[in-house]
């Protein structure tokens, strides 16, 4: 049987398709959700949706602590956080997903500086409404969680597309 990666018409070996550092971090900045990953207390690995922001190699997201992935987090950092294109200005079909460990800060300190941020992430421009949004956010159970990525695994599908026309091209002479 022949090795898959010695045929590109096929799509058994897609890391090929890796997605570059420039990408990623475009990607990183046009989005504001990704999906936040965490083990239960049985160990399912369960996800939601949740704003973020990416700054100085960490993802910031925020919720109120009583939430069950705040507990499951306490019992185990190992989180993951995957985000993709879809949505944004940047190119579409491109994705991203890190393995990180995942800290919670409850300080006042981080959250002087954190709401603003996420505000600006997600109303850019909209002065007024980062202001409402901040003091939405200010409420007595919120907490910050930062994730520091530990491994990633990005993936372009601009590039297997542009795989597969030039297939499909080189095909069509050979007929």
């Amino acid at each position: 049987m022949t090795e898959p990666d010695n045929h590109p018409e096929n799509y058994e070996d897609v890391t090929v398709y890796a997605l570059d550092d420039a990408d990623e971090q475009e990607m990183l900045v046009a989005q504001n959700e990704c999906t936040f990953i965490w083990a239960n207390k049985e160990g399912w690995p369960v996800g939601v949706i949740m704003s973020y922001f990416f700054e100085d190699g960490k993802f910031w997201l925020t919720l109120s602590s009583q939430r069950a992935r705040v507990a499951a987090v306490r019992r185990d950092p190992r989180v993951a956080v995957c985000v993709t294109s879809k949505g944004t200005t940047a190119p579409a079909s491109r994705t991203v997903t890190y393995k990180g460990i995942c800290t919670i800060h409850d300080d006042e300190t981080t959250k002087a500086w954190m709401y603003p941020r996420l505000a600006e992430a997600l109303w850019p421009g909209q002065d007024e409404r980062q202001r409402w949004f901040v003091k939405f956010l200010d409420s007595p159970r919120r907490i910050i969680f930062s994730v520091t990525p530990t491994q990633r695994i990005g993936y372009d599908g601009q590039k297997m597309g542009q795989a597969t026309l030039a297939w499909m091209q080189a095909a069509a002479e050979e007929e």
